[in-house]
């Protein structure tokens, strides 16, 4: 989870950086992070069997695939570069909230195994639904955002 946090903290205030150096525009990182959310929520939606984000590595997992993609995935990636695009003064904020969302993250991971007794099966696989259906939401409108954006500009009549 620390590297997972360390790893958004640098994608915060270095995300912007990196997309000017690679000459990655708003528009193209919205809707890659719209379309990337939506297909790991139809797999939330539609999961059956097989782990939602694939195989785990034999071994520990650490940085592949708990640290990323599992928390610090592509569309949470460009949430906070994008957060950092459209109003790098409220850092602070977008800090706070990262960390926040982080602090919440690794609570629910260090009492899975408590949570899903509690809650059981049936639960969770309703809760795990449901948050699918609000990420495929989510991730249509960073979609829409980005074409949205892409449009505005102008970027068709070059």
């Amino acid at each position: 989870m620390l590297i997972a946090l360390g790893i958004m903290v640098v994608f915060l205030f270095l995300g912007r950086m990196l997309m000017g150096v690679l000459r990655i525009e708003e528009p193209s990182l919205s809707i890659s992070g719209g379309i990337i959310l939506f297909l790991i929520a139809l797999r939330m939606i539609f999961a059956d069997s097989e782990r939602i984000f694939g195989e785990t590595c034999e071994g520990e997992p650490l940085v592949v695939p708990l640290a990323t993609p599992l928390v610090a995935g592509p569309s949470a990636i460009a949430t906070v570069i994008l957060l950092m695009t459209r109003e790098p003064a409220r850092w602070l904020e977008w800090l706070a909230a990262l960390v926040l969302a982080w602090a919440i993250s690794a609570s629910t991971l260090v009492f899975t195994d408590k949570l899903s007794r509690f809650f059981g099966p049936r639960l969770l696989t309703a809760v795990q639904r449901l948050m699918g259906l609000v990420l495929t939401a989510l991730a249509v409108q960073m979609f829409m955002t980005g074409i949205r954006s892409f449009l505005a500009s102008g970027a068709l009549t070059h």
